[in-house]
């Protein structure tokens, strides 16, 4: 059937519309799609350029040589060592399986590190570097660099790593270093991007941790193009960082050795001061442990074994170890009662064997008594009851006020983490801490360095070296930085009868110069190194018990504070020798030991010692653990 005139021509005028339609749409389209291209191409040109540029160049970080540490002499404490590792980034780990079996034919890459690689890739982020392998011999390095193009993605890389030379002699000290760990970055309030680069080592302890910021140093950046592998092609630019601060400590190299040497396998700990300075020479604390055990990456089951050493070897005894100081506390107490004006020097108190306070005997060491003693006497003999007397006479808080004067319950501008304060406890302290009154017995008891008193082996060797010089000393372990010197703090006038500290001087030189002094047998020979000291034998148990019949943590400790030369000081130490038992037969030598080895700048000559001695200590010498040997007090190398 023929259409009408009239449908034809509304037909037409459909199609019209609808053909207009479609190439209207298709004008639009491609109109859109012409003015996307132009955004594309013309307007975010430099965009998308710079985005395949991203592609094809990466920009690194280069962690910055850390700061070495040196002793007072220039000998190094803390080094870095190049080491070799290879790494992989996530956003070029395309072929891993393929890459990691490789590796295994390479070096030997185990399954269980394999899957360590995977896992961290799984958690890392797409740039972030992940170490596959870290210290590689340098043959190993060879042949991954060698089969580069079959590890896609795998990039050798030269590093530095902490190393040190002196290994357990400086670990309570300098410290070491470690990777940062998610514990690390959670204490942080901002976090350096260095740290964000797998195993980046920062300082876990000692002066490596306190001084973190200056050894750190800022990083440098690496600009390299890659190929669609990941392959790095070409270096185009790099910038080194700028390392970090090279510091120096008061420390004398051979002397924290003698010290160590010296204190043994005991759990124990000495410190000496140069009594002009302030300067920190050596702080022992045995028994030790090798940091780099910790900076390679220590094995749970030696980390355990360090951790169960009832010898503590991982805490510095010298500035966390707090002690009764027994009766290297007595010149406290003296001073104390001179400067309250209940006692003269020349004044006697007798000594029967013990006080009776409150319906309490407290005993003096010797049952027997003392018989009447002045103050040098009552030093000479360490006698108790005459610090008893001292103790009802002056008041707790006089007592605690020259303790905190002496440098007592405190703790010093040093960088050196976790420093115990001690205790120098008054009325006060007992009230808010332990919610009662003083009461005369605990004077007593603090009188003669027991109770509640306790002090480190740095504050014991700092009340010392004030006592020996009438001067505030403030310790310091910082020498220089970057080679410029580190100020001497303190040093001013302590304000002490310079009459009343005579008198207390002497009671010190007495214990041992005097054949009645309680250390009479490490006594000095040598006539211009005349040392002035006192003993400590602090109680760990509340009754007095034979040292020889109960476990050895039960043992009294040892203790034994020094200064020389007596007329002109020049070095204060302190020992304290943990459940060593009496202070006069066990600290006393080593401290003797210690001190003529600061004064001669080596190890002592025999000559030093009462020939009656003489053949011991060298046969003590000789079994010494130095790196120099010592005959006869010359040194020569073992080597």
């Amino acid at each position: 059937m023929r259409r009408s005139p009239q449908e034809t021509a509304t037909s037409a005028r459909r199609i019209s519309r609808r053909a207009l339609f479609l190439g209207g749409a298709q004008v639009a389209f491609m109109g859109v799609l012409g003015l996307r291209m132009r955004y594309m191409q013309v307007d975010q040109a430099d965009q998308f350029r710079l985005l395949a540029e991203e592609n094809r160049i990466k920009m690194r970080l280069l962690p910055p040589a850390r700061g070495l540490i040196y002793d007072r002499n220039g000998a190094l404490l803390a080094e870095n060592e190049q080491t070799f590792r290879i790494v992989i980034r996530k956003e070029d780990a395309s072929e891993l399986d393929q890459v990691l079996v490789e590796l295994e034919r390479l070096i030997g890459l185990p399954p269980e590190e394999q899957e360590r690689v995977r896992d961290e890739l799984r958690k890392a982020g797409p740039s972030a570097p992940v170490t596959i392998a870290d210290r590689l011999s340098w043959e190993a390095f060879s042949a991954v660099s060698a089969n580069g193009p079959a590890l896609p993605g795998v990039t050798p890389e030269v590093g530095l790593s902490r190393h040190y030379p002196q290994q357990g002699d400086f670990a309570h000290l300098v410290g070491y270093v470690g990777p940062v760990s998610d514990y690390d970055l959670s204490k942080m309030e901002t976090i350096d991007p260095l740290y964000r680069i797998p195993k980046f080592q920062l300082g876990k302890s000692g002066v490596e941790s306190q001084l973190e910021e200056v050894l750190r140093g800022k990083a440098g950046t690496l600009r390299v193009e890659q190929n669609a592998h990941g392959r790095i092609i070409r270096e185009l630019d790099r910038r080194e960082g700028d390392p970090g601060a090279n510091l120096q400590l008061t420390l004398d190299l051979k002397m924290q050795e003698f010290v160590q040497a010296r204190l043994g396998g005991d759990s124990a700990s000495a410190v000496i001061l140069d009594v002009e300075t302030g300067d920190i020479l050596a702080a022992g604390s045995t028994p030790a442990f090798d940091p780099n055990l910790f900076v390679r990456g220590i094995s749970v089951a030696a980390y355990k074994e360090l951790l169960e050493n009832d010898h503590r070897p991982l805490p510095s005894k010298a500035v966390q170890g707090a002690y009764p100081p027994g009766s290297t506390f007595k010149m406290v107490t003296a001073l104390a009662a001179l400067e309250a004006g209940v006692v003269t020097p020349d004044e006697t108190v007798r000594c029967l064997g013990h006080t009776e306070v409150g319906g309490r005997r407290f005993h003096c060491w010797k049952r027997v008594g003392h018989g009447n003693l002045n103050l040098v006497g009552s030093l000479r003999h360490s006698c108790d009851v005459y610090y008893y007397e001292m103790a009802q006479r002056t008041g707790i808080d006089n007592i605690a006020a020259m303790g905190r004067r002496l440098g007592l319950g405190q703790t010093y501008d040093i960088p050196l983490p976790g420093m115990n304060t001690g205790l120098m406890p008054d009325k006060e302290w007992k009230l808010s801490k332990r919610g009662a009154e003083w009461v005369v017995g605990d004077s007593l008891n603090a009188a003669i360095g027991q109770g509640f008193v306790l002090a480190t082996p740095l504050q014991l060797a700092v009340m010392t070296a004030r006592i020996a010089t009438n001067r505030e000393i403030q310790p310091r372990l910082l020498k220089s930085v970057d080679g410029v010197e580190q100020p001497v703090k303190g040093g001013g006038p302590l304000g002490l009868n310079e009459n009343q500290l005579r008198a207390v001087r002497q009671g010190m030189f007495e214990v041992l110069n005097s054949n009645r002094g309680t250390a009479y047998a490490s006594r000095v020979a040598d006539d211009a190194m005349r040392m002035a000291g006192k003993t400590g034998t602090s109680q760990v148990r509340s009754t007095v018990v034979d040292n020889k019949n109960v476990p050895w943590d039960q043992r009294d400790h040892a203790l034994f504070v020094a200064f020389a030369p007596m007329e002109r000081p020049r070095y204060a130490v302190s020992v304290i020798v943990e459940h060593g038992g009496g202070g006069s037969a066990v600290a006393a030598p080593v401290a003797r030991d210690l001190m003529l080895y600061a004064l001669h700048g080596a190890v002592p000559p025999l000559s030093a010692y009462p020939r009656a001695d003489q053949n011991a200590v060298s046969e003590r010498f000789r079994a010494l653990p130095l790196r120099d040997r010592i005959a006869d007090g010359t040194e020569k190398s073992r080597a």
